[in-house]
């Protein structure tokens, strides 16, 4: 299995559990179902591609050190996260403060979401049995 299988998969399990937070908190703070849902469809497009580039980029640090990689990772990628998530909700709902309240809500639920999924995905072999196969080809 190609390696890049695993990076769609991890980017398809990450945006499903991103998705709903976003709904969820995006339905809390503006008490419209409707609305929830809209931002957090908007969400998974965007996101989707974005987390893909994310995950290619890290895949190629240097980082070893789990906890370290794991916690630069979750930085940079909530970074990405609430600024789009805020750009996407002002446009959407054309109010800045409740687009700045779901970007803040989303910074602490998501950190801590990416946090396990990353934790998760590391422990998984999914994918890298061909990709370890090919680095002891190599040496």
């Amino acid at each position: 299995m190609k390696l890049i299988n695993r990076h769609i998969a991890k980017t398809i399990s990450w945006r499903l559990v991103g998705t709903l937070d976003t709904m969820f908190l995006s339905w809390l703070i503006t008490g419209d179902l409707k609305v929830g849902m809209q931002i957090g469809l908007a969400d998974v497009i965007i996101k989707m591609v974005l987390y893909y580039l994310h995950e290619r980029a890290w895949f190629k640090s240097s980082i070893k050190n789990s906890n370290r990689r794991h916690l630069f990772k979750t930085v940079t990628w909530r970074i990405v996260g609430t600024i789009t998530t805020i750009i996407l909700s002002f446009w959407i709902l054309g109010n800045s403060t409740h687009s700045f309240q779901i970007g803040g809500a989303e910074t602490l639920t998501k950190t801590i979401l990416y946090y396990f999924h990353e934790k998760f995905w590391y422990g998984l072999s999914f994918g890298l049995s061909a990709y370890r196969k090919g680095l002891k080809e190599q040496i």
